[in-house]
Parts: C-alpha cells; structure tokens; sequence
C-alpha cells in the first residue's frame, strides 16, 4: 500500500498545524460558528445532531493494522469506544469533544490518514473494489489509480469551492463491487480487443432526491489520458453546472440537462487544451506509485487443517461458505468480516474489535485490510490453512456473523439517532429486521437479497439501488417509511421502483416480513434469487404481499 514520503508528511503537519490554531480561536470565541464552519469542512469536522462528528478518510478503502489500530485509538481515547464504517469507505467518529480534534488528527498524521475532503464541494474520498489487489476477476489492481487520483485532487486549487460534492470511484473487476454507476464519476480498467489496459469512463451517476444511472462518457481512453481527461471532465462541470439551486447543482443534472453527447463534446474540447499542461509528469508519478502495491509474498502451504475443520464444524463451515470470496493466488481467499452481528448497529465497530482485527492482519492477512461500501471489514489476503485461527479470533470479539449477502448484512446511513439531514431513524429498522429474520431463522433460505436503508433523501444508505430499498422520510411530524423494488448496485444497475404509499415505523418489519414470505412462494426454485424473481414477474405480485389489506378491499 502507499507509504506517505516526505512532502506528503509535511503537508499533513503543516495543515493540522493551521486547524489546531483555528480551533484554537474558535474555544476562544474569536471565530463565531458560522466563521469556523467552512475550516472545519475543510478537515472533515461536521456538527451532527448532538456533537461533532470527524470523518476520517480510508482512500479505496486500504488500511495496515497500524491504521486500523490508530482507528481504535482515536474511538478508545477521544469517543466513546467505537466508529462508524460507512458507504464511503471512511469512518466517523460521532462524539469527540472538539478541543480534542487537532489531537486526533495528529494521531492520523502518523500513521499517514487524515480527514482532508472528506466533507465540503471538493473531490472528495476516492473509493474503488473492496476486493482489489485479491480478486480473482480483476485486470489489474485498481488502487494505483485511485491513488493517482486521490494525489491530484488533494488541495487541487480549481476544485476546492465547486457548486457541490463530487464523488469518484475505481473498478478493474468484471463484477461491479464498487458502485460505479452511482457515481460522479467512474472508472473501469479495462482491456480492449489488441489486448491493450485502458480505462471506460462512466459520468453522471448519484442517487439522493434526483437518482440517476451513470453514462458511458468515453469507452476506451489510453493510460497516458487518464489524469487530464478526469481534470478537462470535472472543469467543464465546474464552469457549466448550475449554481442557481444546490440540489441541481451536482454532475449528474448537468449530464441530463446537455446531454451526454454536447457534454462529450465539451469534455474533448477543453482535453485539448489541458492535455500539454501534463508533460507526462502524471505518468511518472504513476509508476511511482505503482511500485507501492507490489502484491505480498504469496506461501505455499498444505490446507488439511482448513479442510478438517470444514468437514467437523457446521458452523466454521457455515461462515466459510457464506462470507468466503475466490482470491487470484492459489491457497488463498478473501475474508468479508461482517460488522452485522444480528441486533447491532451496521458499521459500528468498537476499539477491541478493530484492534482484534488490525492483529489478524498481522499474523495471517499480510498487513491489509480494507473496508468495503457495504460497511464491513475485508480481510484480502488469507491463506486457507489459518481460517481456522482467523475464525476463531473473530469469535472472540462477536465478528464471527456469517450473513454476508444475506437478509441483514444490511447497509444502513446513521439516521435521526445521529445525522442533522435525517428525517427518520435508519438504525433501529436495520436492527429489528435482522433481528426478527434471525428468529425465523430464514436468511440461508432466502438467499441473496440486499437491503439498503437511508434516513432522509439524501440517500447516503443507498436505498435507489437496494434489491429491497427504505427511504425514512417525515410526514406530518411522524416517521414514515417508503419501500422501494428491484434496485440494483452491479454493471445492471438499476433504481428501484416505488412499491406504494409508505409504512409507519411499527408497520414496517412486519411489512418486510410479508414482502419476503411473498418472495419465498413466488420464487420457481430455491436458486432463483429475490432480484430474479422481482425481474421475472414484476411490481404487482408483491404489492398483493406489502398491501393485503387493498387486495382483501378489492375482492
């Protein structure tokens, strides 16, 4: 992974050094709120609900064991004994006190993180695969890109005070793991028919109150292109969105308001003039950031203790074949760790956990870790003759949820217990169904089913793409909860459609409930999965399931 040289240090000192003095003034009462709130955006400081809130950023989602541990001492020493993983491969921290910020911020530093653009109209985190660098159908490892990315948008001086937030993500696998179609921006590695490695960028993508599925904006652009083709695309969106209204101001609704077409046009016309500007400085920057994730030294070794405990423990078995993914090495896989224990909050892990998990990196993951959109924690590299001991580590600190893919690993935004945007709570719902579908004891038999959970329309739970999406809106004073069908995050992406009116906050499990047992009778096997079966037939039969009560009025 990328190892922070001396500039990168310096940068980082010199900036905490400027937001310890302006937090400084700020205790004083030199700075008033509204004064401080755009240097506090600045570094990732929000004011949620009840407090601060700090979002550290975790670029493409990497992390070494000392960044995981740093993470745990930032939750143990300035928190309350947890962070919060979140669909942006960052963590928040919900409860510092704010004089102790600039401290927290210099931990990070030293382990080469910060909580720079995470917040405010910049570019912000650059996310990618959380499989990548281990999965078996990738091109190539698409961090190196991201990181070339995330080196030139940091502090780039024309794209600090855009009209909004712009999001980028990286991609080299034949699965979409990544969301790329949600995006502001997106980039696939690719290889075309000469065999040659390049990139398809995609355009346009975002979900909140206006969803929208990205567009193919150049279908096969040259390595030497990459940096200034995304420098000429989000200058033309800069000069050209609109400003006039915040909530048409994002890429997406200038995209839909020219036209994929006029908007190629203008991206190709000012490529022109930015292209020279480079002078192939980009490229040498990428082969030096590219010797930063030479992959481990892969081991040969036996896997009879891995298959002995396969065949004598249901339960190892269990969590093997539900939360396992195929790694490219021989011997290896990929370890998805739930942060969903049954009950618990999706993406809330506490200091013990996070440093259980940052020691199983050290002694079997070659020192990685990453964490994925979906809220849990990847471990990448494992050989299979220590999932043995590795299950047995995350038993010890209840991580050991074998439900990856299943019913209630479940995305969920922080809602009203935390979030100032929220009009509804998220948390409570994602616990009750999981926990209700526990009990039935249903969620192998149900296969594949995704549900994502947002609090309010800004959709940061990503319900629009949800196989069963929940949007928690106010009406009246009084939580209402929309469900939405057939979204889809993969290359087929898809926004949900809207199943009918919403459901109040005690109606809405037992409306999941009925919405799944429907599922399990119109399915036509156990293969078929929720998706399929939803595509197959369509909206109405399981409106007959969300809402008995106008069929029974009807007949």
């Amino acid at each position: 992974m990328y190892q922070y040289n001396e500039f990168d240090k310096a940068f980082l000192a010199e900036r905490n050094r400027q937001f310890r003095a302006q937090v400084e003034r700020r205790i004083a009462g030199n700075l008033t709120e509204d004064e401080f709130k755009p240097l506090r955006l600045m570094n990732g400081l929000y004011l949620q609900l009840h407090a601060y809130m700090l979002r550290v950023a975790i670029p493409y989602g990497t992390l070494s064991s000392d960044q995981m541990d740093t993470l745990a001492l930032l939750a143990e020493k300035w928190d309350k004994g947890y962070g919060h993983f979140t669909t942006r491969q960052n963590i928040q921290y919900n409860w510092p006190k704010l004089k102790d910020v600039p401290d927290m911020l210099d931990a990070l530093e030293k382990v080469g993180m910060h909580a720079i653009q995470t917040s405010g109209n910049t570019i912000r985190n650059v996310t990618a695969d959380h499989f990548s660098g281990a999965a078996a159908d990738e091109v190539e490892d698409p961090r190196p890109v991201a990181e070339l990315i995330r080196q030139w948008s940091t502090d780039h001086p024309e794209f600090q005070f855009m009209g909004r937030k712009f999001k980028i993500a990286v991609s080299a696998g034949a699965q979409d793991r990544a969301v790329l179609k949600a995006h502001d921006l997106a980039i696939r590695i690719v290889k075309n028919e000469a065999g040659e490695t390049g990139y398809q960028v995609l355009v346009g993508g975002g979900l909140g109150r206006t969803p929208m599925i990205g567009k193919v904006l150049n279908d096969f652009l040259p390595r030497e292109d990459l940096l200034p083709y995304i420098e000429a695309t989000v200058s033309v969106w800069n000069q050209t969105g609109r400003r006039d209204n915040k909530y048409k101001a994002r890429i997406k609704i200038t995209v839909h308001e020219t036209g994929i077409d006029e908007f190629r046009a203008k991206v190709e016309e000012r490529y022109k003039s930015v292209r020279p500007t480079f002078k192939g400085v980009d490229q040498a920057l990428f082969a030096e950031i590219k010797q930063h994730f030479a992959p481990p030294a892969f081991r040969d070794a036996p896997t009879a203790a891995f298959d002995a405990a396969y065949d004598a423990d249901p339960l190892f078995r269990s969590w093997v074949d539900t939360n396992l993914t195929e790694h490219h090495a021989p011997g290896y896989a990929i370890v998805t760790v739930s942060i969903k224990k049954h009950g618990d909050t999706p993406g809330d892990a506490s200091a013990e956990q996070m440093r259980t998990l940052a020691q199983i990196a050290r002694d079997y993951g070659h020192d990685e870790l990453r964490i994925s959109h979906e809220q849990n924690v990847i471990l990448p590299h494992v050989h299979k003759s220590d999932l043995p001991a590795i299950y047995a580590a995350l038993r010890e600190v209840q991580l050991h949820t074998a439900n990856i893919g299943l019913i209630s690993d479940i995305i969920a935004c922080p809602g009203m217990d935390y979030c100032a945007l929220a009009t509804a709570r998220s948390i409570p719902v994602a616990q009750q169904i999981a926990t209700r579908f526990a009990e039935l004891k249903l969620e192998h038999d149900i296969g594949h089913l995704q549900i994502k959970i947002s609090g309010c329309i800004n959709a940061c739970g990503h319900h629009h793409v949800g196989h069963i999406g929940i949007l928690g809106l106010d009406r009246a004073g009084v939580e209402n909860y929309q469900i939405t069908l057939g979204g889809d995050a993969t290359w087929d992406a898809t926004i949900g459609q809207r199943a009918g009116p919403g459901f109040a906050y005690d109606e809405i499990v037992p409306a999941i409930e009925r919405l799944v047992n429907g599922y399990l009778e119109l399915r036509d096997s156990e293969e078929e999965t929720f998706l399929q079966t939803y595509r197959r037939l369509g909206l109405a039969p399981f409106k007959t399931y969300l809402y008995p009560e106008v069929q029974a009025n009807a007949a």
